[in-house]
């Protein structure tokens, strides 16, 4: 069985595929870098309040961003009447009104909030004096002037950066600073490739740290603590601000304009915001859409802040966060994602990698929204990862943290996750239809729709990710995560899935992959242990409604290594179903079967059983083959 899902895995990996090929990473030291006053990293940067932006005695400089800059003498002496008619204040001042009137949202899911007279006034006067003090139209060439602790604020308007698309993609004049990366691919592009074609591959790029002597470790160094190439900081503590109302009013578009902020993507750029060893890294309040791949990138970057932002539609990832530590994002929405929302993947790894004193969580996720995608948030090997207080909904599957792509994320195995107070429902949507024409928007999910029969339905989101239509959360090969305090409701196939997955999937015999603590020989995996689900609310929403998931809980009893005397300490207790009580919990194998068969309220006594009698591995192995049509997952499934 294994031997067939190492070649499955052939099939599933290559659709993960960049158009970049990526380079081995780092993780940043975690310690505060005190070359810099105040210091970079060491701990999540405040975002710095806007109306600060032009007090000179605060700690760097503001580097202004309009769509179409004054002419010094008009700066000067023209009335504020005058500016008002400026191209950008009539942008601001349309949203004004209409956030006075009707209110403006951060997230869909939430009301909207309304703007203050005061609060307005002081926002538009506010602007016309940046207006006065504007210089740039490129964000681009602000972040190119900036050093370490500058701002650089950015007006209403659309942003497209026509310099950056002119700049070619994959230029030979860069080839030779690539490299060869962790899965022994050559042609990986380097931080010096970053550095020399900044605009290859970004819309924006912010190369936080100067470039050094040091040879990259070819091949990558084993051990990925601390960058062994890092220069000093030269723009680190940056924040990248919108002026405006809402992240509506700042727009930064790597793709088709025309499309808004739907499909189709039309990218020109693979990232919309490259912040790469950028420690002390911030975003607040602006949209970035239409990237290729990422719409917003933060690279082996120790303390980063992405705020009050929205991402739209991307070829990958709307956030991809990679290999950081001290990161927080919040306060945002992220729909129209390839892959997923939000992707924290091979996140500091601070879980069971320590001793337990030592152990805290390296990135918060809170208050967002991740819907429309084909997965609202995954982490291949994202460990400590506290995620709490969001919305996931309307994607293929709402959740996954995983192994399956461990070679180029250090970290292995993926653990210590905190996932609780979330709401996980109305994961239905199916990406695997056939793509929207032109002027077609997706219907509604309906049972048996699939690519093969979609009823006349389609999706607007090109997946790139083969998960199951249905399901709320799965954890693909974890460690001591903690699902707990959650509401699903509504996710047609399951609420929850969990199961191991083989070393020898991870990391194939001569395969080339280099992931530390893999073992291909290994008869006892390295997955799915000590993970805990409780307190889940099942089947029922908020208002009270009954809206059950197809299955609440579904394990694979430990899956292909079936060793009954191995206790897994994977444990689910304390939740309840559709009628309130623990007795109205659905799962397989069953809560009410007879132990070691069933769905294990103590932790202590969680066999390896094997999921051979109940289906689960039959199915695993069925659906990791790629397009099965004997796999039910690309299939939307009966409603419950």
């Amino acid at each position: 069985m294994i031997a067939i899902a190492v070649t499955a895995a052939a099939v599933l990996i290559p659709a993960l595929a960049f158009a970049h090929i990526e380079r081995a990473s780092y993780w940043p030291d975690p310690g505060p870098d005190t070359s810099v006053k105040p210091a970079a990293g060491g701990s999540v940067p405040a975002v710095r309040k806007l109306f600060s932006a032009l007090d000179k005695k605060k700690p760097g400089k503001t580097r202004i961003v309009c769509p179409k800059p004054l002419k010094k003498k008009a700066a000067k002496k023209a009335s504020d009447k005058k500016l008002s008619k400026n191209k950008t204040i009539k942008a601001l001042n349309k949203s004004i009104k209409k956030a006075r009137k009707k209110g403006y949202k951060l997230r869909e899911s939430q009301a909207p909030l309304k703007l203050k007279k005061k609060k307005a006034k002081k926002l538009r006067n506010f602007n016309i004096k940046l207006l006065r003090q504007c210089r740039f139209n490129s964000i681009q060439d602000a972040v190119n002037a900036a050093h370490n602790n500058d701002r650089i604020e950015i007006m209403p308007g659309l942003y497209t950066e026509p310099k950056s698309r002119a700049k070619p993609t994959n230029d030979p004049a860069c080839d030779q600073y690539k490299i060869t990366n962790d899965k022994s691919q050559a042609g990986a592009v380097s931080y010096a490739y970053q550095w020399n074609c900044p605009n290859d591959q970004n819309l924006i790029a912010v190369l936080g740290r100067s470039l050094t002597n040091v040879p990259v470790p070819q091949p990558p160094r084993v051990d990925r603590h601390v960058i062994p190439d890092a220069g000093s900081c030269i723009r680190c503590n940056l924040q990248i601000q919108g002026t405006g109302v809402s992240p509506d009013d700042v727009t930064i578009d790597a793709g088709n304009t025309a499309s808004g902020d739907n499909a189709p993507i039309g990218a020109v750029k693979d990232v919309g915001i490259r912040a790469d060893r950028a420690d002390g890294f911030v975003v607040d309040n602006l949209k970035v859409r239409h990237a290729r791949e990422h719409d917003i990138y933060v690279i082996e970057t120790d303390g980063s802040h992405l705020n009050r932002f929205k991402t739209p539609f991307a070829g990958e990832y709307g956030v991809l966060t990679f290999v950081a530590d001290h990161s927080l994002i919040e306060n945002c929405d992220a729909w129209g994602a390839g892959d997923s929302a939000l992707y924290p993947g091979a996140s500091a790894d601070l879980g069971e990698a320590l001793p337990a004193g030592q152990r805290r969580y390296g990135t918060e996720i809170r208050n967002c929204d991740m819907h429309h995608s084909a997965l609202g948030y995954s982490g291949t090997d994202g460990n400590a990862v506290w995620v709490h207080d969001n919305e996931f909904y309307d994607n293929t599957m709402g959740f996954s943290t995983d192994v399956f792509t461990a070679p180029g994320h250090p970290g292995f195995p993926q653990d210590s996750d905190l996932v609780e107070n979330n709401n996980f429902h109305d994961n239905n949507f199916n990406t695997f239809l056939p793509p929207c024409a032109a002027g077609q928007k997706p219907g509604p999910a309906v049972p048996g729709q699939s690519a093969e029969n979609p009823g006349g339905n389609c999706s607007d989101v090109v997946p790139t990710v083969p998960v199951p239509v249905g399901v709320g959360l799965w954890i693909a090969g974890g460690n001591a995560n903690v699902i707990r305090n959650n509401r699903f409701w509504n996710n047609w196939r399951r609420g929850t899935m969990l199961f191991q997955v083989p070393d020898a999937l991870v990391c194939p015999p001569d395969s080339g992959d280099q992931v530390a603590g893999c073992d291909p020989t290994a008869t006892t995996p390295s997955t799915s242990y000590r993970n805990q689900f409780y307190g889940n609310r099942m089947g029922v929403a908020p208002n009270g409604s009954v809206q059950p998931n197809g299955i609440d809980f579904w394990w694979d009893q430990g899956g292909l290594s079936a060793t009954p005397t191995l206790n897994t300490d994977n444990c689910w207790f304390n939740n309840t179903g559709t009628d309130g009580t623990a007795a109205s919990v659905t799962g397989l194998p069953s809560p009410n079967a007879p132990s070691p068969t069933n769905l294990p309220s103590d932790c202590a006594n969680s066999p390896s059983v094997g999921g051979a009698a109940n289906g689960q591995v039959g199915e695993l192995l069925t659906c990791a083959a790629g397009e099965n049509p004997a796999c039910p997952w690309f299939t939307t499934p009966p409603k419950p």
